[in-house]
């Protein structure tokens, strides 16, 4: 198998790809970006969770260590990927942000009912967007504590 998509630290879900790309050289700024799978639709963000599809070589148990999510994605939407990651034992453990243009606050609501660890909206202005992402990744991979979960 592949190492570097079974050592993933950050499932990048963002159908945008200047949100991305922005997303992406602000991780890589931070030395983050070195185990980063990006995907571009929530059917695809669910195949890599569940090791389904394109990634059925995958083990769940590989999962990233956490999750930057749009709410509003091609084929499948993020509200479903969050849904179906917090209601399966095997994920619901794995932190997931919203990052997203929404600032509905039925969307924080849902969001938070279904069990988001934060939402966050995407700042408009480039330099605050890569400052937010990088914050995000340093917190989520160097500061937060994750549970240890058995494989």
């Amino acid at each position: 198998m592949d190492e570097a998509v079974k050592e993933v630290e950050i499932l990048l879900v963002e159908d945008n790809p200047t949100d991305a790309e922005l997303a992406i050289r602000a991780l890589k700024k931070s030395n983050l970006a070195n185990r980063l799978v990006w995907v571009k639709d929530g059917a695809e963000a669910l195949d890599f969770l569940f090791a389904t599809g394109a990634y059925a070589t995958r083990s769940i148990g590989d999962g990233p260590r956490v999750i930057l999510l749009d709410l509003r994605l091609p084929k499948v939407d993020g509200m479903e990927v969050l849904r179906r990651v917090k209601g399966d034992e095997r994920t619901k453990t794995i932190p997931v942000v919203v990052l997203t243009s929404s600032k509905e606050d039925r969307d924080v609501a849902e969001s938070y009912r279904l069990g988001v660890n934060s939402y966050i909206s995407k700042p408009v202005e480039f330099d605050e967007f890569a400052k937010t992402v990088a914050e995000l990744g340093l917190y989520w991979l160097l500061v937060n504590h994750p549970p240890v979960v058995p494989r």
